[in-house]
């Protein structure tokens, strides 16, 4: 178990250095990271909560936020966004003149030890607005806060989207959750234990709930790339589990020469036999962290459009 995580954690810090070749269908080489220059960086939200027109939003009011591990503990840690850090999202809007299908929101992978957004989510937000999905990157609390710390944040991005669905000019049941690696297994976590309007009070009892917590954090569909329902290092297989949590569409997309290939299969036949909707997009060669490259957005797209009309 502790080799298994080991491996992983090398897998999700390297994935951040992957980027692909010039052909889009040939499997990503190892190149140096590029910095982002276009403004999509997560700069500092401004204000409290609550306006959907920012690009950079807080999730939690501050000094009401759902936690069992401590400041001290934090600061005490190698956590890189410190003790004082405050979730938030990014918002990527749709292309101008495309037609608006739903939202997405988007978690990246790094083994809850950092967000590697510049590798995942920020190339597929882009990718995706031109596709008409409003996409918000969840910057989610990271080590030492627990799988269940961060999945809060996640459903309380939910919320936000769903009660400001009209400014996004979306349905509000069109939301769909999809993350990247570590990312992915986060959603899981969502969709498993912090759906409907289970709040930070399920958690944290000092945590007050307000009145978006009385907004559902249910989402139509789940996207797990290079991914799986579980915890770090460990896919779940627990059909009755799947079965009993009424999970909701679930799509794949993993690369054949990913050293969790074999887990991302075994997970997606369990949530299948548990009679949930499954798809699988499979990369033949391609490793882990490959980010937007391998033409998957486009099956991911009409998927997604195929959940959100059914």
């Amino acid at each position: 178990m502790i080799a298994s995580s080991f491996y992983l954690m090398i897998l999700l810090i390297g994935s951040s250095l992957f980027s692909a070749c010039s052909d889009d269908n040939e499997p990503a080489t190892i190149v140096p990271p590029v910095e982002e220059e276009d403004g999509n960086e997560p700069n500092e939200p401004s204000g409290e909560m609550g306006d959907p027109s920012q690009t950079d939003i807080y999730l939690w009011l501050e000094g009401n936020m759902p936690a069992t591990t401590s400041y001290q503990t934090v600061a005490n840690s190698s956590n890189p966004d410190g003790p004082d850090f405050r979730p938030n999202i990014i918002r990527f809007p749709v292309v101008e003149g495309v037609p608006i299908k739903g939202a997405v929101l988007l978690c990246a992978g790094g083994a809850f030890q950092f967000r590697g957004n510049s590798g995942d989510c920020f190339p597929v937000a882009r990718e995706l607005n031109a596709l008409g999905y409003q996409c918000f990157v969840v910057n989610y609390r990271l080590r030492p806060y627990t799988q269940q710390e961060g999945a809060q944040d996640l459903a309380r991005a939910v919320r936000f989207v769903r009660l400001h669905a009209d400014y996004y000019g979306i349905d509000a049941d069109k939301i769909v959750v999809a993350g990247f690696s570590a990312g992915g297994i986060l959603c899981g976590e969502q969709v498993l234990n912090y759906r409907g309007t289970v709040n930070g009070s399920s958690l944290d009892s000092r945590y007050v709930p307000d009145e978006l917590d009385n907004i559902s954090a249910d989402v139509k569909g789940i996207g797990h790339i290079y991914s799986f329902y579980g915890r770090l290092s460990v896919g779940s297989t627990d059909v009755e589990l799947f079965r009993r949590s009424n999970l909701p569409p679930t799509f794949y997309c993993w690369g054949t020469t990913d050293g969790f290939a074999g887990q991302f299969t075994a997970n997606a036949n369990a949530v299948e036999q548990a009679g949930v909707a499954v798809e699988r997009y499979i990369l033949e060669g391609w490793p882990h962290g490959y980010g937007a490259r391998g033409n998957w957005i486009p099956t991911f797209d009409r998927w997604m459009t195929n959940v959100f009309n059914n």
